[in-house]
């Protein structure tokens, strides 16, 4: 008598595991295409200007990058659970002008950090409760506390405006300092990122994100706290965005009421470019921050060609929609692939109940 062992690989499980291997495998290749071309776009740049990678440069590069990697840090993980935060902007450009009146009355650097993170946090908060229990598509809720965090700021900042001369001496100091070439905020957002990517890969709740966004009413019948999930991705987007307006304000040391204004589209550009994919599931905080390190890039490569900077917008939507095409066709080869492999298990001859005198 022959019966399956419970040890057996359940048959259903193949066709997604092989789906799933080839998405990776993509996202990899993804990522690994996107450091090659930013890689080569530097070199030819150096090429063309021999001043582009002094001390001065790099720590120029690292700077414009280092805002729009906190905020994709955050984005990413909403993305990943299929959702979206339009408001990350508005959140930043508040947060900013938050923590410079705070210091402009002569608060601590330190505390006023805290504040913009905790006002961020508020307000991802507000945007996870909207989606994850009142059902409210993302879309939807997070394109009105755009306007409405926005709104406020306008109210509240009028036409005020911060500038580094009413900011402590050792905040602005910081804002452009650091360990030679390397300044403290990017050493700050790399920390950010590290620890990100080290919960999304190690942590059951981190992983539970990826199983969300890959079957979203899958996840709910394992067991998997759908709505605590979202919430939780909403916050920590919200949180980093508060964290980025406070970078935002120590490196530029400028603060009005138009700050931040229409970042959510970079932003979302930066994350989809990296190989997360907008429809959920797939993608790492990595690539993401490889996005805005390349769509960062490109905004200091042109001026140093002699190229108009205009041409910058037009080269980040060409990327956006290579990134969506690629993200389009692995989705059609995954769709294939798992077709075939569901009509072979189909045809293939069942043996789980099969009994032999």
């Amino acid at each position: 008598m022959t019966v399956t062992t419970p040890h057996e690989t359940p048959v259903a499980d193949v066709p997604g595991s092989s789906g799933a291997r080839l998405v990776d495998r993509v996202l990899r290749m993804r990522e690994l295409a996107i450091l090659v071309v930013f890689l080569v776009m530097i070199v030819v740049t150096q090429l063309g200007n021999s001043e582009f990678l002094s001390e001065q440069g790099v720590k120029d590069l690292l700077l414009n990058a280092t805002i729009l990697v906190l905020v994709a840090t955050g984005q990413s993980l909403v993305v990943i659970t299929r959702n979206v935060d339009l408001s990350v902007g508005s959140t930043l450009g508040i947060c900013a002008f938050a923590a410079g009146t705070y210091l402009h009355g002569g608060g601590d650097p330190v505390v006023a950090i805290v504040l913009a993170v905790l006002l961020g946090v508020g307000f991802g908060l507000l945007n996870g409760l909207l989606v994850s229990l009142g059902q409210v598509p993302a879309l939807v809720v997070t394109l009105g506390t755009l306007y409405i965090i926005r709104g406020i700021d306008s109210i509240w900042v009028g036409s005020r405006q911060i500038t580094a001369s009413d900011l402590p001496g050792g905040f602005v100091d910081f804002g452009s300092g650091g360990l030679g070439a390397v300044p403290w905020p990017a050493l700050i957002a790399l920390a950010v990122l590290v620890t990100t990517a080290y919960y999304l890969k190690h942590y059951g709740s981190g992983r539970e994100l990826y199983a969300l966004g890959s079957n979203p009413e899958a996840a709910r019948l394992a067991g998997i706290p759908v709505r605590k999930r979202i919430l939780v991705a909403y916050t920590f987007c919200g949180g980093l965005a508060g964290l980025a307006g406070a970078m935002y304000l120590a490196r530029f040391g400028n603060v009005d009421s138009s700050t931040g204004s229409g970042y959510e589209l970079t932003v979302v550009s930066a994350v989809v470019v990296g190989g997360v994919v907008f429809t959920g599931g797939s993608g790492s905080v990595y690539g993401a921050a490889l996005g805005a390190l390349l769509l960062t890039s490109i905004n200091s490569v042109l001026p140093a060609l002699g190229v108009s900077s205009v041409w910058g917008l037009a080269i980040n939507g060409v990327l956006l929609l290579l990134a969506i095409a690629v993200d389009r066709v692995v989705a059609l080869r995954v769709a294939s692939a798992l077709k075939k492999k569901s009509a072979s298990v189909k045809a293939a001859p069942k043996k789980g109940d099969t009994r032999h005198a």
